[in-house]
């Protein structure tokens, strides 16, 4: 086993500490919470916090073994993603609605264009042609395009409710289907068939052996408590963030764009990580399987707060977004398709990550 995952080094437990103290002056109410100086603080602690949670994700993921790991990272950060926009939804009642839709669809195409292109290209770099399990990235895409589908797509061509939204039974209805659909592919990947989403040992670094049960659990420990300070750092960040972008003048959907890429954050380092170490079915199961538990899970989850409170929620994508999508499920297809990737696909997939960065701030 690497040093780096035998013991638990200093900086990982200690990140997580000014940052506490920082929340803490936060909800005291101290008038220094609205200064710029908090806010930039803040904004560096979430940093260092996120990459606390990966070396304790890390230190997991070699524990349980794939894919479990990746399911739990997934898990953990789907629930800061339904935290934060819970809370925006209730506090905000004119850009609520959308914060959904606008965090799922920057979550697919964050992960399915910016963090597949960055495993490739770094992988390519160093290891110049990587191969993976065909059969486990194809399933995982498989249900990763039809829940984008009937999530971000399909509201747009539904008539029994005004606007890009399913009516009150229709939205009953494709968050269960969204549920179990992710649930069974839990069951597929973790059970039925867990060797297809297992890396080939022959491609890995030689470097298998477990860190003990009691490292185990203190990461696990400080895993819990680094998301939650992730969580509460970005919430304080969301309104100035929010304020900055009216500013500007750019659009609110760049709200949801910045909330993924936090959430994501920790998978998204871990899966380039994976890929330099030559191991990319480990950093497909990290990205799909976060894209799968983006959909899977958040959707439910929002499709029941606002039915219990009212709130309206709007899903379907804009004509230019619906567009991107279908770029990216086909071109993902043609990456996933072959069970080897290079350097070519990964500048592709960067290539759209661009034009989506580019169309969420000038649409």
């Amino acid at each position: 086993m690497s040093a780096r995952h035998a013991s638990i080094p200093a900086w990982s437990w200690i990140a997580p500490i000014p940052a506490v103290a920082l929340l803490a002056v936060g909800f005291a109410g101290h008038p220094a919470a609205e200064s710029a100086a908090y806010l930039a603080a803040a904004a560096l602690l979430l940093g260092f916090s996120i990459f606390a949670a990966v070396h304790h994700a890390e230190i997991l993921a070699l524990r349980l073994g794939e894919p479990f790991g990746s399911i739990l990272l997934a898990v953990a950060v789907t629930v800061i993603e339904v935290a934060l926009i819970v809370s925006i939804m209730l506090s905000d009642p004119n850009d609520g609605p959308a914060v959904a839709r606008d965090t799922v669809f920057s979550a697919v195409m964050i992960v399915l264009n910016g963090v597949v292109g960055l495993c490739l290209v770094a992988g390519a770099r160093r290891h110049f042609e990587q191969s993976f399990t065909l059969q486990g990235s194809v399933s995982a895409l498989a249900v990763l395009g039809t829940l984008a589908v009937v999530t971000l797509i399909l509201p747009n061509y539904t008539t029994s409710a005004s606007g890009p939204a399913y009516s009150t039974a229709q939205l009953a209805v494709v968050g269960l289907v969204s549920l179990v659909l992710y649930g069974v592919f839990v069951f597929v990947q973790t059970i039925r068939h867990r060797d297809y989403f297992l890396h080939d040992a022959e491609a890995g670094d030689g470097d298998h052996e477990r860190p003990g049960k009691a490292v185990a659990r203190i990461s696990l420990g400080l895993l819990l408590l680094c998301l939650v300070v992730v969580v509460l750092l970005a919430k304080a960040l969301s309104k100035p963030l929010s304020e900055g972008v009216d500013a500007l003048g750019l659009p609110q959907a760049l709200v949801g764009v910045v909330i993924a890429a936090v959430v994501l954050a920790p998978e998204s380092m871990a899966a380039v990580q994976s890929a330099i170490r030559n191991r990319l079915q480990n950093s497909l199961n990290l990205a799909l399987g976060s894209a799968i538990a983006s959909i899977g899970l958040t959707i439910p989850a929002v499709a029941i707060v606002s039915m219990v409170t009212g709130t309206p929620l709007a899903l379907g994508i804009s004509p230019a977004n619906t567009a991107l999508l279908t770029l990216t499920m086909f071109v993902s297809t043609l990456t996933l398709g072959t069970g080897r990737t290079t350097v070519l696909q990964g500048a592709i997939h960067l290539a759209i990550f661009a034009v989506f960065l580019l169309v969420s701030a000038v649409p």
